[in-house]
């Protein structure tokens, strides 16, 4: 079986969508069709089933996925090894991370080092992370630590925590701190439900017995920032961050009784080689944290 047409196949699994896979493959709609359905007679059955507009993998589909996602995975476990023997001279990693704040200053560090390695960093909540970690699209990720999972590795970096960010112009901008419970009582812009740290939030806040909903939602903590940079209400934001950015204009808060946090570290599969790359990135990175 050719290796073009399980790339084509993961492609289409990925997508769920026919033009968009062409798109990203860089292939016309027509072509990726007729691709998908001679490697549906080589395999003697359907992989995918359109009901309605949609499109959905079939069980011998599913069976397939699985099988070439792990051929992919060994393929690029092969590559990490030859590269290790050639040295630190090229090769890629691809992180996923809860914020790209986080690696600023290791990539910066890492790069005047190994300048031919390439870095490709894409911001994704924790789950996504994983997912991509285990469809083999990541090799590491560095997000808030979930539960123990047995495919997984976890090196614990530090420990978040979320404050209440304000305009310097707002009646609490001088407050010390503030209670959980008065928290809920005002308006305040949040990340949506898929991130980690709206989790927290929502978790921390039930533990504590009431319910608290956000009066904006958004999908990027800068947008957050800037709402309570414009005194449109206050913004839940990791520490992390607003230690990063040094803007004038805001004050961070602590929270209280009690105090949302989180374990953030680095997180990747237990079958992937560590190769010599990904070991001196990780180093590279709890060197920062472990100062």
């Amino acid at each position: 079986m050719e290796h073009r047409l399980l790339e084509y196949f993961l492609a289409v699994c990925e997508e769920l969508h026919f033009t968009k896979a062409a798109e990203k493959l860089g292939i016309s709609q027509p072509t990726l069709s007729q691709q998908i359905r001679l490697l549906e007679h080589r395999v003697g059955s359907p992989l995918f089933q359109r009901i309605g507009k949609k499109i959905y993998i079939t069980e011998a589909g599913e069976i397939l996925h699985k099988h070439s996602r792990n051929m992919f995975h060994e393929l690029d476990q092969a590559q990490a090894a030859i590269n290790e023997i050639q040295g630190m001279q090229r090769g890629r990693l691809r992180i996923g991370c809860s914020g790209n704040h986080l690696l600023t200053a290791t990539i910066i560090a890492f790069h005047a080092l190994y300048p031919k390695i390439e870095l490709s960093v894409t911001e994704l909540a924790t789950e996504e992370t994983k997912e991509r970690l285990l469809s083999n699209q990541l090799d590491i990720g560095v997000v808030f630590l979930p539960d123990e999972d047995e495919q997984f590795h976890y090196i614990p970096l530090y420990n978040e925590q979320l404050r209440f960010v304000i305009s310097d112009k707002h009646p609490l901008a001088q407050a010390k701190a503030i209670r959980l419970a008065d928290l809920a009582q005002l308006p305040v812009a949040m990340l949506q439900r898929k991130f980690y740290v709206r989790q927290m939030m929502d978790d921390c806040c039930e533990q504590s017995g009431f319910e608290w909903k956000p009066a904006i939602e958004l999908s990027t903590l800068e947008s957050l920032l800037q709402m309570a940079k414009n005194n449109v209400g206050g913004a839940i934001l990791p520490q992390s961050y607003v230690d990063s950015i040094r803007s004038s204009g805001i004050r961070s808060i602590p929270i209280i009784d009690p105090i949302p946090q989180k374990d953030v570290g680095i997180v990747y599969r237990k079958d992937m080689f560590l190769c010599k790359t990904m070991d001196m990135f990780m180093k590279q990175l709890m060197q920062q944290f472990f100062l």
